[in-house]
């Protein structure tokens, strides 16, 4: 570890101010930036390079069951968000207005996209004739706006980067097995790409997206053992065929709308990735998705050879991985160290007169701070082991924070026990009224995460009202 604790106290505390420590990370590490425009941000070249890692991940996955990306417009007129009751009452309080085109007042308001689930809608209307042509599964990765009253950057700010996947199909057989592999393609980016356990379920009836007939979600748990909703995956069935005419001629020759899904997920998951690994040197980036994976800090660089080897190890490693040479005169090699630290690079690799002169490197692991004496020959290797087993342990590690942060409450008493000394998810019965969820919601601050779809069998009644309950799901307090 490094030693300059001038350095350190640019970062809170993480168990002092955990919000604090966020927007720490999240401007010290050089992810994003506050604009002149209240609630939207600026995404910094680093943060946005793990964007990209994310996006060329899930991109490809989503092709791999046949995806076809797409580009919709930003704005939609009023009466095509109007044109399904349940979609419009949910993002109203949201939508972003545009009224005037240059000097001219428009005919129609149009809504900046909140989601493209109508204009979508009306395209594929437009589009499908016969059953031979289905299904559409389309993507696009775009910008959306949403009026946040309360913003964060990346976890909640009023314009954010996202993937929005919507599909029409034949069946309603097809259309839900559809959407639960997008559900299981995001726990894939999650899991193997960002090393964060993820809890698959069903949304209930209050929490699921306005207009679907189900939503499915993989939650996630953050170091303060609050949960995030990282990605979810919508069964509409009819409800947006219907009110917008996609119809198809069935292999009966008859007339019938399509059924319908729509699955995303945002550069919410930036935020995930720093709540859920970081630490009080900063943040900590598994090497799958880290911009940069390994650093060359060279010891003593006005000493005769030193930058040279750097540079030839640096060329020779770049060939297979992400790697920067840091040769900045300016700086001291404990500077550097600290600087990579909080930007979370996985591994350091320390070249000095004595190493080149042994053949050795020192490679120092991000998420242990264990020092590994390489020899130079061995290094392509040894460094593609050692960044595995930092992936490794670094989902091991939250995946252990699950396992301590996840109680069980059979009383209300218990509930809020739980939370008060171990904040986390808390798993329950409960009756499947929405009355029991509002008022867990309104006592405990917690709310329902999912019904999961591994169902454990905890108590015969439900948490809150005491009546016979079937459904075990899973509470917690939420970004």
């Amino acid at each position: 570890m490094g030693n300059s604790k001038d350095f350190v106290k640019e970062i809170t505390n993480i168990e002092d101010d955990f919000a604090q420590w966020y927007t720490d990370i999240v401007r010290k590490a050089e992810l994003a930036d506050y604009t002149d425009v209240k609630g939207f941000i600026a995404i910094r070249p680093y943060g946005y390079a793990i964007w990209e890692n994310i996006q060329n991940y899930a991109d490809k996955r989503l092709k791999e069951h046949g995806v076809k990306n797409i580009s919709m417009p930003a704005l939609i007129p009023e009466s095509l968000l109007n044109k399904e009751k349940d979609h419009v009452e949910g993002f109203a309080p949201e939508v972003a207005w545009v009224t005037e085109g240059g000097e001219e007042k428009l005919e129609e308001k149009l809504c900046m996209r909140p989601t493209s689930e109508t204009i979508f809608s009306t395209m594929y209307s437009k589009w499908l004739n016969s059953w031979r042509d289905l299904p559409y599964k389309y993507n696009q990765w775009c910008n959306v706006l949403r009026w946040e009253k309360e913003t964060r950057p990346f976890l909640r700010s009023r314009e954010f980067l996202w993937q929005e996947g919507h599909t029409i199909h034949e069946t309603a057989e097809e259309a839900e097995k559809f959407t639960l592999e997008m559900l299981n393609v995001y726990a894939d980016v999650i899991e193997n790409l960002l090393a964060i356990p993820v809890l698959k379920g069903r949304k209930t009836p209050t929490e699921q997206f306005a207009g679907a007939d189900a939503t499915y979600t993989v939650e996630t748990l953050m170091h303060d053992g609050r949960a995030l909703q990282a990605g979810t995956s919508h069964y509409f069935g009819q409800n947006f065929s219907k009110p917008f005419d996609i119809k198809f001629q069935n292999r009966e020759g008859k007339e019938e709308y399509a059924y319908q899904t729509s699955w995303g997920i945002s550069t919410r998951l930036i935020g995930a990735v720093i709540m859920a690994h970081g630490d009080n040197r900063g943040l900590k980036l598994p090497p799958r998705v880290a911009p940069i994976q390994a650093v060359i800090v060279p010891v003593a660089m006005h000493k005769e050879g030193v930058k040279e080897k750097a540079q030839e190890v640096y060329q020779n490693l770049s060939k297979t991985y992400r790697m920067e040479l840091d040769i900045r005169d300016q700086y001291s090699p404990g500077y550097k160290f600290n600087d990579w630290e909080m930007k979370g690079v996985p591994v350091r690799i320390e070249l000095g007169p004595r190493d080149i002169e042994a053949g050795k490197c020192i490679v120092v692991r991000r998420d242990t701070f264990e020092k590994i004496e390489v020899s130079l020959e061995e290094l392509e290797t040894k460094l593609n082991n050692i960044l595995e087993e930092i992936q490794n342990n670094m989902y091991q590690e939250c995946e252990k924070r699950v396992q301590d942060k996840t109680t069980i409450a059979k009383t209300m008493e218990e509930f809020e026990k739980n939370l008060a000394e171990n904040q986390g998810y808390v798993k329950t019965m409960w009756c499947g009224d929405a009355d029991c969820e509002e008022k867990i919601h309104e006592q405990t601050g917690a709310k329902s995460r999912c019904i999961p779809f591994e169902q454990e069998h905890i108590a015969d009644t439900c948490v809150c009202c005491g009546k016979a309950a079937d459904k075990m799901i899973i509470w917690g307090r939420q970004y």
